[in-house]
């Protein structure tokens, strides 16, 4: 759902123009998909994408029925968390969480980064 709300939006802005024009001129649909519209949606599906792996990052209520929690096989952080704070260990619970929350940090900011390369970019073709 957060890539469709972020992609959505900029598909309904987006005039069918550019895809009549491409079509005009010879394109096939993954070259007018390709040089068209990916250009256009690729902000929008970046943030999406950074959403969707920062609520991944931290589900717990629906993974928690899905992990096996077998150890080095298929642990998740949520779970390696919970089970430091049942055995009162909570350096360890808080060393974890930071870990998570750098890990989040770093990609939001990759994200960031990427997005104002994009939008520079943009500027400088328009």
């Amino acid at each position: 759902p957060f890539i469709v709300r972020a992609v959505q939006p900029v598909l309904e802005e987006l005039s069918g123009d550019y895809e009549e024009a491409a079509a005009t001129l010879g394109a096939n649909r993954f070259t007018t998909f390709r040089r068209v519209l990916l250009p256009e949606i690729t902000p929008a599906l970046l943030t999406g994408a950074g959403m969707m792996f920062a609520r991944a990052t931290g589900e717990y209520g629906s993974v928690i029925f899905i992990a096996g929690n077998i150890p080095m096989v298929s642990e998740i952080l949520p779970l390696i968390i919970t089970g430091k704070l049942e055995q009162f260990d909570v350096q360890g619970a808080s060393a974890v969480a930071l870990f998570m929350l750098l890990v989040s940090f770093v990609i939001l900011f990759a994200l960031n980064v990427m997005q104002w390369a994009l939008s520079r970019r943009s500027e400088a073709k328009g």
